[in-house]
């Protein structure tokens, strides 16, 4: 049985710089979660890029952020760039509630709040399973940006043996009081518009669009050299890309809840944040900006420290979370940093 309904939320046109691949969907069947629920009739997406090895021996999982699908890290992909189609074969998973994969807004057993709350370690067992159906012991790297550098590091310690090399861009291992003050502000504008939850959303997922897209990914820096006329205009073009190619309010929101309750050291088995990371033993870059207004660099300077073989790199400039995107300033750092790590593994 198919698990995904007719949805209200489509995958949106193919925007600049993103990169076309056909969709893949793997159905999985119930998926168990951490707190005993079920996603019935579960389906996993997934695009590919590159030619996996005979020996199955390159094999790159990339993983996706709040709200966004596999188009993520597109601006990483490609032939000489850091995840390099010539020499890799990608998996870019989409995680639970991203409108793709199974989520509120398209299943057709469970819809909106009638929807099991999930975790980032289910979003991790979900593509545990994609990778046992697809046959991949081992995988070069898992790289992730934000929820997706999340991800990358509960891999590191869920299943510590899969992956050489871990890349997160952006990330936590615990989430922090602040980012949980950030969603939580995020949700009730969402929760307070006249259409929550079925739609159609208005003037509510406006203001959070604004909240979301201009002030948690920026920094005050950011903004230094715009004119004070000029900023409503840059506010509204960021609710016109959300309106375009923005999530749907509820996978969002179920998505958001998954973020705010994360935190390694709770994975079963494990004693606290701190021991934790000192499980992983794969080779880890984590990039951070000087300051991020969203998952406070603080934390993943503090994961550097205790990750066994861990690299930290503090990216220079104003650009606050979404120093981790497409149109980045500090892309050209950022794809060195990544370039390099991964072609010392080789060496």
């Amino acid at each position: 049985m198919n698990s995904l309904q007719t949805s209200r939320w489509r995958h949106p046109a193919l925007q600049p710089g993103w990169i076309d691949r056909p969709h893949q969907t793997l159905e999985l069947g119930d998926l168990p979660l951490e707190s005993g629920e079920v996603i019935r009739d579960f389906a996993i997406s997934y695009v590919t890029h590159g030619t996996r090895a005979p020996a199955g021996d390159n094999v790159i999982l990339a993983l996706t952020a709040i709200g966004s699908t596999h188009h993520r890290l597109d601006f990483l992909i490609g032939p000489g760039r850091p995840l390099d189609t010539n020499a890799h074969f990608i998996i870019c998973a989409d995680a639970i509630g991203n409108g793709l994969t199974t989520s509120p807004s398209n299943s057709r057993t469970q819809s909106d709040l009638a929807f099991p709350r999930f975790t980032i370690r289910d979003m991790v067992a979900s593509q545990r399973r994609l990778l046992d159906a697809l046959g991949i012991a081992r995988l070069v790297a898992v790289v992730g940006a934000s929820m997706g550098g999340m991800q990358a590091l509960q891999w590191g310690v869920s299943d510590p043996g899969r992956m050489r090399s871990i890349v997160a861009l952006v990330p936590m291992a615990r989430t922090r009081p602040w980012s949980v003050a950030m969603n939580e502000v995020a949700r009730r504008i969402l929760l307070a518009d006249s259409g929550w939850p079925s739609g159609p959303f208005g003037a509510g997922y406006d203001a959070w669009a604004a909240q979301t897209r201009v002030i948690t990914n920026r920094t005050p820096g950011a903004l230094a050299a715009t004119a004070a006329s000029a900023v409503p205009s840059l506010v509204a073009d960021a609710v016109e890309a959300a309106h375009r190619m923005g999530p749907d309010p509820v996978d969002w929101t179920y998505q958001s809840l998954a973020y705010d309750a994360h935190d390694v050291g709770t994975t079963h088995g494990m004693n606290g944040t701190a021991a934790a990371l000192r499980t992983i033993r794969a080779n880890t870059l984590l990039l951070v900006p000087e300051l991020d207004l969203y998952n406070p660099v603080e934390d993943a300077v503090e994961a550097a420290a205790l990750i066994p073989n861990a690299t930290l790199v503090r990216l220079g400039g104003n650009s606050g979370h979404a120093v981790a995107a497409e149109g980045s300033p500090r892309l050209a750092d950022i794809s060195g940093a990544i370039r390099q790590f991964l072609t010392e593994l080789v060496d």
